[in-house]
């Protein structure tokens, strides 16, 4: 029952004013205590998903929700016990959506390794083609198999993985898939850093960079990496792989170009966030969308050679800032 009550506590950061969190409030216990009595007699079934299209940065996606009783709750649940116990399983250079991994962590890891030059003189850059609708439930069950041996906790985990209907795909929004599209890579990492020794290794979710000094040798493992991939997780690698010369057009990867000496804000970023501010110069005052926007744009400017940029576009409006800040009292972002 703890761990339930701290999963009803996390699940609901960022989502109290949601009706259902808010009828919850005063008759947790009894709602915790029906999810319980589900769990441990095996009646608990994930709910049906309201299924919602999104353009996520040019590409269409599915995205699956599900109600926040009893679902996201229960995986809550799931993730707390199963989580550190998943992340032990990863190699130290993934960093989609792990607690203390993530974005700046890998940019500043990919910075490091680009200082040895010599070995970082050509890039492999790939993905997966459709990676969650891919993703075999059999294959992602063995895996979990492999790491648990717990029955009641692989019935629930089971019952999640094979609640879309098919052979394959685990829904972009349930909260352990985010952790199943990682530990579904697990094993391959492994493979790629020792077996084909890539000491220069990166994946975010599906997005993966190696290193080399040999463009030969990098085409090499593109052809191994594709034969792995199909034979043993019944995946392919997307058609517009590359293999580039590093320093002559930088890497795009984890949001940004990275260069010999400098980094830039990804062209697509870089390309949104002047026509959002070009915007809001034509407005009289901000409100708090517009604020959090700025915010947003000020946390990937500043891990960038972003100088020129936020001179040319934020500058310009400090005023209706200081503004902003001065009526809500808070503290200065500029």
């Amino acid at each position: 029952m703890e761990n339930l009550k701290l999963a009803h506590k996390n699940a609901q950061k960022g989502k109290k004013h949601y009706k259902e969190v808010r009828e919850m409030k005063g008759y947790e216990q009894y709602y915790l205590k029906e999810l319980q009595d589900r769990m441990l007699n095996k009646n608990y079934k994930t709910s049906e998903y309201e299924i919602e299209m999104i353009n996520d940065d040019g590409k269409e996606r599915e995205i699956y929700k599900l109600p926040y009783f009893p679902d996201r709750i229960a995986q809550w649940a799931i993730m707390l016990v199963i989580e550190p116990i998943l992340q032990k399983k990863l190699i130290y250079d993934t960093y989609s959506a792990i607690p203390d991994r993530g974005i700046h962590l890998g940019l500043d890891r990919v910075h490091k390794a680009m200082e040895d030059k010599e070995n970082t003189k050509y890039c492999l850059k790939l993905d997966i083609k459709k990676y969650y609708p891919s993703i075999n439930h059999d294959i992602l069950k063995g895996i979990y198999r492999k790491i648990f041996k717990d029955k009641d906790l692989l019935w629930i985990l089971d019952e999640i993985i094979d609640s879309t209907e098919g052979d394959e795909n685990i829904p972009i929004g349930n909260y352990l898939s985010q952790w199943s599209g990682n530990i579904y890579l697990a094993y391959f990492d492994h493979w790629c850093k020792e077996e084909l020794k890539c000491k220069y290794y990166y994946r975010y979710m599906d997005d993966i960079v190696i290193f080399n000094k040999s463009k030969e040798k990098l085409h090499e493992l593109r052809r191994k990496i594709d034969k792995y991939l199909r034979e043993n997780l019944k995946l392919s690698i997307k058609g517009n792989w590359q293999v580039f010369p590093t320093y002559v057009r930088g890497l795009d990867f984890l949001g940004y170009r990275s260069f010999n000496n400098y980094t830039l804000l990804r062209k697509s970023t870089a390309k949104t966030f002047k026509r959002k501010m070009r915007n809001l110069w034509k407005k009289d005052k901000l409100n708090d969308s517009d604020y959090s926007s700025i915010n947003s744009y000020l946390g990937w400017i500043k891990w960038c050679n972003g100088y020129n940029l936020k001179q040319a576009y934020i500058k310009p409006l400090e005023d209706k800032i200081k503004e902003y800040e001065r009526v809500n009292n808070i503290g200065k972002v500029c």
